[in-house]
């Protein structure tokens, strides 16, 4: 093949053109994101059971169809939560690469098994199965600078003009507005109502009856008596539109003629549909609703669509309202794939450098330099064809391919300039001579790094996905490498190169220092190895202490799945004690702000009052809290998360914690560890509450270790229970179900019917004034009417806290069950500098030992995958190295010379550990996994450049110690130039800030270790592991190798 191409030079260039542009046209068609799709997918099951407390929906709902949730295929673990408003919603997550329309048709036939158990309110309300991701995308808000329009029209903006629109945009799985459009609010007055002698169930039957749509008909419609000359369409009074029909409603005519009419009894006011949220930007009454990603859509296209939306219907809105976004996780995304473009770029020159400065060749330089976009552009191709997109991973693959690339195209370039200078060739005799020796090494070392990833490849789990993306971004280029390494880069040799002058050639400064600096190392480097041969067996045990050691700080090395990321948010969890108003909550919310106002790299707020993640109530909130630009920091998030906790521990009256934003979309809704506390022994709600109070306790005292651990549900509140005294209420003619729905008239808002206004159709509600229901003795207030008129033959009304008994008790608002066992939900985060395999390893070492018996706890989200993937990670890396070992055999038709390659191997995992440990804050996450899985290929490649021509010399016949010392002397320059390009094109990763930093330290910290460890202790052994693997096979070192030259058929008398 490379003659053919050298002899074809510009068929070479045109193939190579013609991957360029296909590569550039895949580029461009690519879809963008942070992270592919490695979430697991979910389905949730979701149901309403009315008036129901959370222990009733628990028994009566979500066990049920708990129960029915077996043998469902992929399915990993499911939670449940049962809340105190009757709702109940399951959560089943599958494995990553399942199916998620098929999981979801699976999960609705089981929970259409459970439906004829479940009770009858249940079902007439629907049970919901649908696709979830958890996390937001973006947040949307409205502003106004119009005073006339307050925080309440925009939120019936954005619920009657925006929220449908944007549910449509492709993409959006589900939206959540923190706030309602509006609706006509009938407020009754209790003691008018006691006036009259009126009940509110008979004001609720008058409205119904009253606001309806009527048909009536038409007139001379067909069939007509002969001779009807014209028809025409009736219509009849329709539904109410405004507050002053309303008022109208005529609720009773008495016979003199006086009529009691709805406003007589009530307040009407058109207001928001539903109340108990807040949200404002830096202190300002906003209208806002968050959005979530479709499962397996991409979050740029989605969030570049929303905008064009918002765009869109902003030239609708009134004048003074303008649209924007305080909470965009795709900014992060935007910014990190920049900042991986940027470091690509500085790779690229930093591997130009390096080549110019060993080569000290400008045109040899371009011709690898060249190489580069086309094998780029090429595994763009490649990664577009098998349906990936550009995302950090298969970036970062790109810059660890770039020093892998190069290094193919100097190897062919540094044995072709070499051949040139030693034996005075021109060009094409050398590329041909040249080629004819190095072909060999070059398809090794391209199976050799393409084999190494072929296990990760096909590991399952996130953490699977993540190898996936590595694997076959670094395998393709590595064809394209290999392809334009006897193709395209040999055509340019022998076209490119020029014929080297006979006599000194002129040298600058610069080179002429290297080559003097240059020239002592490698005598130093001969002469040692000369004197290392001869004393291989000491220098062996060296060897093996240092693979003890490299096993020993590799055991030591803490672990995590991926590191947290700096994305430009924040996020603070807001929890006040249980019954406290929405008022308080906004009062807590003014003292966060100005509290964090004072802190360096806080640039905004969005809070919302009355939703969290942790559940919905008036004394819960979040915030999402926008940090500076990266530029613009000194610190990193971790410093400003520890400055705002610890600011916003003083704040009295509310518990605030201030968390980190999960690096992978759908892997959790925090960042940090996620985990279950399982009552399994069935010791009942008390005994697992305490023992979550011990744990938390435990916890606290560890702040080496942990911080920020909380139970991620809301605290048990208190509730008024009431009783009706059945006796009492038979004894004046009144029903259960009458008294009840008299309480529910006067505190719930009630759904009475729709009415039409502005083009749309709204609800009507009904419940008492915000002044006649706050506190029990509210109930004194309430009458319904009995069953026998009073003496004076009028209508009697009876109190109902005549026939009701109130007391306090507390309840709690949400119970957890995970796995089909109660649980409670607790989440935290590793102490800095700690990683969060060691937290998570403290949290379960004090459910062991802390606890009583019968608790146990267990993993979801990010931890869960975390696990997974540590359990397969030695099994990866010894199948790598076994699947490296087999390639060779192959490829070297011998079992000897691959464990010659191959005792490299903890060389550079020694330097990829030591490095990680130095430099605080890395861990064993899967970055650090994937560089050490790379610096195996390249330190296998390294070994294979010396052996490849130890045994080209032994088979020439030379004597074992000389070939070796040969080869090393032939190979040292090449291996220093492909390993220094390669550390210098990792280098911008190591050393990079910004957004997506930290992955980018984590991958490029451990490479340069294992690389540079490789290299300066690989030139030391590789030698002395090839005499030591031939002595062991019964070759001397002072003699020709017989067995060499007869496996490759050569007459030992004619060398």
């Amino acid at each position: 093949m490379p003659k053919f191409f050298i002899n074809h030079p510009v068929f070479a260039w045109v193939t190579s053109i013609l991957i360029s542009l296909a590569g550039l046209i895949a580029v461009l068609n690519m879809g963008v994101e942070s992270y592919p799709n490695v979430a697991p997918p979910q389905v949730t099951v979701s149901a309403s059971y009315p008036g129901a407390d959370a222990q009733t929906t628990e028994q009566a709902v979500t066990q049920v169809i708990e129960q029915q949730l077996t043998g469902i295929d992929n399915l990993l673990y499911f939670s449940s939560s049962s809340s105190s408003s009757g709702r109940a919603s399951i959560t089943l997550t599958f494995e990553t690469g399942t199916d998620p329309d098929i999981a979801q048709v699976q999960v609705q036939n089981k929970v259409a098994l459970a439906t004829p158990r479940l009770p009858s309110q249940v079902t007439q309300q629907g049970v919901v199965v649908a696709k979830a991701n958890s996390g937001f995308l973006m947040v949307v808000a409205l502003r106004s600078s119009n005073p006339a329009i307050d925080r309440n029209a925009l939120n019936n903006m954005i619920g009657a003009n925006v929220l449908e629109q944007i549910a449509r945009v492709s993409g959006v799985g589900s939206t959540q507005q923190f706030g309602s459009e509006y609706a006509m609010n009938v407020w009754l007055n209790p003691e008018r109502l006691q006036g009259f002698g009126m009940s509110a169930s008979e004001v609720l039957a008058a409205v119904r009856a009253q606001n309806v749509q009527f048909a009536a008909g038409s007139l001379g419609a067909d069939p007509a008596p002969e001779g009807q000359g014209f028809t025409a369409t009736v219509s009849a009074e329709g539904r109410f539109a405004s507050p002053e029909e309303f008022e109208n409603i005529i609720l009773r005519a008495d016979a003199d003629g006086s009529t009691v009419r709805l406003r007589d009894v009530a307040r009407l006011e058109v207001g928001a549909s539903s109340y108990g949220f807040d949200t404002r930007f830096n202190g300002v009454p906003t209208g806002a609703f968050a959005i979530q990603l479709l499962p397996g859509a991409n979050a740029l296209t989605v969030a570049d669509a929303v905008s064009s939306r918002m765009d869109e219907l902003a030239a609708s809105f009134p004048e003074g309202v303008e649209w924007f976004s305080p909470f965009d996780s795709t900014t992060f995304v935007t910014m990190s794939i920049r900042e991986v473009l940027v470091t690509l770029l500085e790779a690229v020159v930093l591997v130009f450098l390096v080549m110019l400065l060993f080569l000290q060749n400008l045109r040899a330089t371009i011709i690898p330099t060249l190489v580069i976009p086309v094998a780029l552009l090429g595994t763009f191709l490649g990664l577009s064809m098998i349906g990936f997109t550009v995302n950090q991973l298969t970036l970062f693959a790109m810059v660890l391919s770039i020093g892998i690339v190069v290094d193919d195209a100097i190897i062919v370039i540094e044995n072709v300039e070499r051949i040139m200078a030693e034996e005075h060739l021109p060009a094409r005799e050398a590329t041909i001579k040249a080629m004819g020796q190095i072909t060999g090494a070059v398809v090794a070392i391209t199976v050799v790094l393409a084999a190494v990833f072929i296990p990760s490849a096909l590991q399952g789990g996130a953490s699977g996905e993540i190898y996936k993306q590595f694997a076959l971004t670094i395998a393709i280029s590595m064809g394209f490498s290999a392809f334009l390494a006897l193709g395209f880069t040999p055509a340019l040799c022998a076209t490119f190169l020029k014929q080297h002058e006979p006599g000194e050639k002129k040298q600058n400064v610069v080179f002429r220092i290297f080559n003097r600096y240059y020239e002592k190392t490698t005598g130093v480097y001969v002469r040692h190895i000369t004197g290392a041969v001869r004393h291989a067996p000491k220098w062996m045990l060296v060897f093996v202490v240092i693979v003890a050691i490299t096993g020993l700080l590799f055991a030591r090395l803490p672990s995590s799945f991926v590191p947290d990321e700096d994305q430009g948010y924040a996020m603070a969890i807001v929890q006040l004690p249980p019954g406290a108003t929405l008022q308080r909550t906004q009062a807590v919310f003014e003292d966060v702000r100005a509290t964090l106002e004072q802190l360096p790299g806080y640039e905004s707020m969005m809070q919302v009052a009355g939703f969290s993640f942790v559940g919905q109530g008036e004394n819960v909130g979040m915030a999402f809290i926008k940090l500076t630009d990266w530029a613009e920091r000194e610190g990193t998030i971790d410093d400003f998360l520890q400055q705002a906790n610890g600011a916003l521990y003083g704040i009295r009256d509310a518990q605030i914690f201030v968390v980190n934003l999960p690096t992978i979309q759908g892997l959790g809704q925090f960042g940090g560890f996620d985990m279950y506390l399982q009552d399994r022994a069935g010791a009942g709600r008390e005994a697992l509450q305490a023992a979550r109070n011990q744990l938390l306790g435990a916890a606290a005292q560890q702040p080496d270790l942990l911080q920020g651990v909380r139970p991620n549900t809301l605290e048990d509140a208190p509730q008024l229970k009431l009783t009706v005294d059945r006796v009492q209420a038979g004894a004046m003619g009144l029903s259960v179900g009458d008294i009840y729905n008299a309480i529910q008239l006067m505190l719930a808002p009630v759904y009475v019917n729709d009415y039409f206004s502005e083009g749309r159709i709204r609800r009507v509600n009904m419940r008492a004034d915000a002044p006649y229901r706050t506190d029990p003795g509210s109930l004194e207030r309430f009458y319904t009417p009995a069953a026998q008129p009073d003496e004076d033959g009028d209508r009697a009304m009876v109190p109902l806290s005549n026939v009701v008994d109130a007391e306090w008790i507390t309840s709690t608002p949400s119970l957890t069950r995970y796995n089909g066992y109660a649980a409670v939900n607790i989440v935290g985060s590793a102490a800095p500098g700690r990683s969060s395999g060691e937290a998570m390893q403290a949290m379960e070492d004090l459910v062991a030992n802390e606890l009583p018996a019968g608790f146990g706890a267990d993993w979801a989200g990010m931890s869960y995958q975390e696990i997974i993937a540590g359990n397969t990670a030695t099994l990866l890396l010894v199948l790598s190295v076994v699947v490296v070992f087999l390639a060779l055999a192959a490829l070297y038709e011998s079992w000897s010379i691959p464990v010659a390659v191959l005792l490299i191997v903890p060389l550079g995992i020694l330097g990829a550990v030591v490095f990680t440990m130095l430099r605080p804050g890395l861990s064993n996450d899967i970055f650090f996994k994937i560089g050490m899985i790379t610096v195996i290929g390249l330190a296998a490649k390294n070994a294979i450049l010396i052996v490849e021509f130890a045994v080209q010399q032994l088979v020439e016949g030379k004597k074992l110690g000389e070939a070796v010392i040969e080869a090393s002397r032939l190979r040292f320059r090449p291996i220093l130039m492909t390993s220094f390009a390669f550390i210098m094109g990792v280098t911008p990763m190591a050393l990079s800030t910004g957004a997506g930093a930290n992955a980018r330290h984590a991958l490029g910290t451990g490479v340069i270790g294992g690389m540079l460890f490789a290299t300066f202790l690989g030139l030391l052994f590789i030698p002395l592991f090839f005499v030591i693997v031939r002595r062991v096979l019964g070759d001397r070192l002072d003699e020709p190798s017989r067995a060499v030259q007869a496996q490759h058929h050569v007459d030992p008398a004619v060398g």
